[in-house]
């Protein structure tokens, strides 16, 4: 039962992603006063995109071309194995959160070599700065998946989460919450969000993520876009699987805890791109090592 459970949650994830966007964007709005853009209107840039054409500059080559394609491919399948918190995940095998892992940088490797492909200096400096941001989120987001492997005694994403209970919240609450704060920074950085990047413009010196993409068009831009969506439902689902560790309790009622712990945390994500400014880019690595500085905390907590 449970397993088909963690399909049907999994395929409303893959459906319901870009939803989380729209969610976060018209939090942003509320906030500022505005009335912001519907919640659809992801879906509606989307299947915009996805019924225009592809423009190819003369300079680019098959990694160009490659590069959104799978982008996507390595994203779907590390969100395959990212649990819904208790119920598990479609995919799971021991060691499953090392794969998840590089299966997310391989994607970025894709993203980074497209931009690469262009020939752009504008777009190399992007991926150069994508590059040096993810060498530096990718340890620590291990060092917290550490903690959790330690905490629960599995070497399964499934495991691990299915492990979280609320009594594991009374025994090691100092690890949990800052391995929740550790999740909770990666996410702004992998999925290039305020205070890191600001996924809304196109014009500044300072874009990271933006910059690599601006070559990309049509279907590809769409590919892109949904995979962006897709990181960080895939991020957010394995926070609220650590913030709201409800188990055991009937799968309507863990699929409705996930779902509201899914709600906070695009909200949390709104507010904090509307109450914070985006950084300058060399304090963004401080931001990462201060994140890795907690995980490493809540790592010594568990000894």
């Amino acid at each position: 039962m449970n397993a088909f459970a963690a399909d049907l949650v999994a395929l409303a994830g893959l459906a319901g992603a870009p939803l989380l966007v729209g969610i976060v964007n018209r939090f942003k709005a509320w906030l500022g006063g505005r009335r912001g853009a519907p919640l659809a209107q992801p879906y509606r840039e989307i299947f915009k995109l996805l019924r225009r054409g592809v423009v190819y500059s003369h300079t680019t080559t098959w990694v160009f071309s490659l590069g959104a394609p799978l982008g996507l491919v390595t994203t779907v399948l590390a969100f395959l194995i990212i649990p819904a918190g208790g119920l598990g995940a479609p995919l799971r095998f021991g060691g499953d959160l090392i794969v998840a892992a590089g299966l997310l940088a391989l994607g970025r490797f894709a993203t980074v070599l497209g931009a690469l492909d262009t020939g752009s200096s504008f777009e190399g400096m992007g991926a150069s700065r994508e590059a040096h941001l993810g060498a530096l989120a990718e340890p620590v987001l291990f060092l917290a998946l550490a903690v959790l492997v330690r905490l629960a005694g599995e070497t399964s994403l499934s495991g691990v989460l299915a492990g979280i209970r609320p009594e594991l919240w009374t025994t090691a609450t100092p690890a949990l919450a800052l391995v929740a704060a550790t999740v909770l920074i990666v996410a702004l950085v992998e999925c290039a969000r305020v205070p890191v990047d600001d996924p809304t413009t196109h014009l500044e010196l300072t874009m990271i993520h933006e910059v690599m993409v601006l070559d990309h068009s049509g279907p590809d831009l769409a590919f892109i876009q949904y995979a962006a969506a897709l990181k960080l439902w895939l991020l957010g689902l394995l926070l609220a699987g650590i913030v709201f560790p409800v188990r055991e309790a009937g799968v309507l009622v863990e699929a409705g805890v996930l779902a509201g712990g899914m709600l906070v945390f695009g909200l949390l994500v709104g507010a904090i791109e509307s109450l914070t400014a985006r950084w300058r880019l060399l304090a963004v690595p401080n931001l990462i090592v201060a994140a890795g500085a907690l995980a490493a905390v809540a790592f010594l907590t568990t000894l």
